[in-house]
């Protein structure tokens, strides 16, 4: 498989609209043919068989499951935090993530941690600069540490994985429109800071469905 790095904080549309749908893999095709005539594949898509490349997340929640909870109840202002990762070479990053939702938008912060650093910070301790993959991106050290408070104030641990294969196009010009095409959803219980790769009892969340989802900066 091509080697890839993968996006760092200041390719990421931080702040936008996201629509998601549940399509067939043969409409999934359609809206390839479609999409490509309108926006360029995604770099790292590009590398890969079949357009596809993991993407690899360890949810982490409350022992109340609140961030769950808040999503199942649909409220307009929530969060949830996760580590997203996309192999498990030691020397690529983990992305710490919030992501936000405040009213109709969705606000996302995230910074790359050295994967050596991820027990460290997941134990408790506050990041230091040594832990960030750039300790020069003071956005990306301010987003860890946000990560880690608000990690603190839940008790967050590790609760599930979650890994599918990606699809992406984007409008590489200025990045207002990213449409993506998820497929072989797979979620398993995990307590432990653990980044795996493959799931020993993977669940397939949605079966042979596609997850379309639109994502734009602006209506």
């Amino acid at each position: 498989m091509p080697r890839v790095e993968f996006m760092g904080s200041d390719r990421l549309q931080h702040q936008r609209y996201e629509l998601k749908y549940h399509v067939s893999e043969a409409k999934a095709l359609r809206i390839r043919d479609f999409v490509q005539g309108h926006l360029n594949v995604d770099e790292y898509s590009a590398l890969q068989n079949g357009l596809s490349y993991p993407a690899l997340s360890l949810y982490l929640d409350s022992e109340g499951l609140d961030t769950h909870w808040h999503t199942i109840n649909g409220n307009r202002n929530r969060f949830k935090l996760r580590l997203r990762y996309y192999d498990d070479r030691p020397d690529t990053p983990v992305f710490f993530e919030t992501k936000r939702r405040e009213d109709n938008v969705m606000l996302k912060e995230r910074g790359g941690v050295r994967k050596s650093a991820v027990r460290w910070l997941l134990a408790g301790h506050l990041p230091e600069r040594k832990h960030m993959l750039n300790p020069d991106d003071e956005e990306a050290f301010v987003a860890v540490q946000r990560f880690c408070h608000r990690m603190l104030q839940l008790n967050a641990r590790p609760k599930m994985h979650v890994a599918y294969l990606r699809e992406a196009y984007e409008n590489s010009s200025d990045n207002n429109v990213r449409v993506t095409l998820d497929r072989r959803v797979e979620s398993q219980p995990s307590a432990r800071p653990q980044l795996i790769v493959r799931s020993s009892r993977p669940h397939l969340v949605f079966g042979k469905t596609v997850i379309l989802e639109l994502k734009f900066t602006a209506r």
